[in-house]
């Protein structure tokens, strides 16, 4: 149950770093110019701002139900992961 829990975690918080991102292309690339001795313009790349999503993440007590040994379900105080999310806006 826990891994089930970690993976479903861990691809949510994936899904929202993905999505979350705000690409700008800031500079146009273009193809290098080349002799056949391999001397001459080495070309330029593009370049790109890329601004990820600001993720908090804290620890908060909350009262969860727990499996026991016998599979009778017991209220425990734990830690859980409190994660806040914040995407750039388009027209940054």
């Amino acid at each position: 149950m826990i891994k089930k829990f970690a993976s479903l975690t861990v691809a949510l918080l994936l899904a929202f770093v993905t999505v979350g991102c705000d690409v700008d292309k800031t500079e146009e690339g273009r193809m290098p110019d080349l002799d056949v001795d391999v001397s001459g313009d080495p070309g330029k790349m593009p370049a790109y701002d890329v601004e990820g999503p600001d993720v908090d993440v804290s620890m908060e007590e909350k009262r969860v139900d727990v499996p026991d040994v016998d599979v009778n379900m017991k209220e425990k105080e734990m830690s859980v992961p409190d994660i806040d999310v914040s995407v750039p806006d388009d027209n940054e």
